[in-house]
């Protein structure tokens, strides 16, 4: 069988009714586009949530203190004063640990001259910049020697710098947090907020034995945040902590553990699994218009052998064997399934592109995801004109040459 000729003769049957052609392209460029649009839109929002469990740290873990139960009533995580500063330097001395920040909260109205802002006071050491990987706007951070001499030091988040200084670079000025006058030295980077809205940059952080001495009068913490090499070693030191903390606070075997503990990477993997899955489900929803692109070209081979039997018995006649008529019939079906293939991947990228434009959505077209619509598009063509291609190739040619 002559490719050539073969192609030539496809293009040319195909071009006889333009308009039907046009019309059974159509549902496969409809059906590409869509699949390419909303894979991108699937992987955007993938990317958005990987960057959120990122600006938290994904390879991180945070202990709680414990509930405390009064007259049968648990407070709840937190309610115990069970963590201190030795835990986490202890935790700090254990294998695959990089960094450990222990810090304490609280919720203070904080003054600049005649404004004011209510926020979240951090008490942190330097190690808190690096396990959360939060980096600087402006200034320096939290050293050593601030938490030693219990500095009147602070920086602010974007939120509260805002809100209390306006455009105004916030360096140098002093705030006043519950009667303390504070020192700004620093200005952290916008954050964002959490995958649960939550605004991280409304917040002040400052020396962690400056808020535990000065403004809360205490001495045990709140939080714990370390930081593993790797997330699978996050997933090991879960049991190292609990069995070092445990130790530490003399807790005999059968009683409960007097802190909590949460491990970031199982909500990094939960929500990377939760993404793809719904990325996926957008591309099969859409693929559901490229099956129907796929049904149409099926009912148009079929009508198209119908009004050329009289062509093939001739054809036959002539010498053409069943597997030409099937392939010349196949090779129609993929050319109109190509095209439509070509127009949906300028549809898809046009689609997502437009998207991305006038809306707050995320739009990641990946190489990939244009290849498998084009691809499927071609195997929808095959399956679909096969049916019509075996029905040409096995008409009897006599029976063809009378069909009126």
């Amino acid at each position: 069988m002559n490719w050539d000729s073969a192609l030539h003769l496809a293009l040319r049957a195909l071009t006889r009714n333009k308009s039907r052609a046009m019309l059974t392209t159509l549902g496969v460029v409809i059906g590409v586009g869509s699949v390419i649009a909303m894979l991108g839109i699937g992987s955007g929002a993938q990317q958005r949530i990987a960057a959120q469990l990122e600006s938290m740290g994904t390879n991180s873990l945070v202990i709680r203190p414990g509930s405390v139960t009064h007259g049968g009533v648990r407070t709840g995580a937190g309610g115990k004063r069970s963590l201190t500063r030795e835990d986490a330097d202890a935790i700090a001395e254990l294998p695959d640990v990089l960094a450990v920040a222990p810090s304490v909260q609280t919720t203070n109205q904080v003054r600049y001259r005649g404004t004011n802002w209510g926020t979240v006071i951090h008490g942190v050491t330097p190690d808190y910049i690096t396990v959360r990987s939060w980096p600087l706007a402006e200034g320096e951070f939290i050293s050593q020697r601030h938490v030693l001499g219990a500095s009147h030091v602070c920086l602010l988040g974007q939120t509260v710098a805002r809100e209390l200084f306006g455009l105004r670079s916030p360096l140098g000025e002093s705030i006043v947090i519950k009667g303390m006058a504070c020192q700004v030295i620093g200005v952290l980077a916008e954050k964002g907020a959490t995958a649960w809205g939550a605004d991280q940059d409304d917040a002040v952080f400052a020396p962690i034995t400056t808020v535990q001495r000065k403004l809360k009068g205490i001495t045990h913490i709140t939080h714990i945040e370390l930081v593993a090499a790797d997330r699978e070693a996050s997933f090991r030191l879960l049991k190292e902590i609990k069995s070092l903390l445990r130790q530490r606070h003399r807790l005999r075997e059968g009683q409960p553990d007097d802190f909590r503990m949460y491990n970031r990477a199982e909500l990094a993997q939960t929500s990377e699994e939760s993404a793809r899955v719904f990325t996926w489900l957008l591309g099969s929803i859409a693929s559901v218009s490229l099956l129907v692109g796929g049904i149409g070209i099926m009912n148009i081979m079929l009508v198209s052998v119908t009004e050329r039997t009289r062509e093939i018995g001739i054809r036959m006649a002539l010498g053409a064997r069943r597997g030409d008529i099937l392939w010349q019939f196949l090779l129609e079906a993929l050319v109109l399934s190509t095209t439509g293939g070509v127009l949906g991947v300028l549809l898809g990228l046009g689609g997502a592109m437009a998207v991305a434009h006038f809306s707050e959505l995320p739009v990641n077209v990946t190489p990939g995801s244009v290849l498998v619509a084009f691809l499927f598009a071609g195997l929808v063509g095959v399956f679909f004109g096969l049916h019509p291609a075996r029905k040409a190739s096995q008409l009897r040619p006599i029976e063809a040459l009378r069909y009126e």
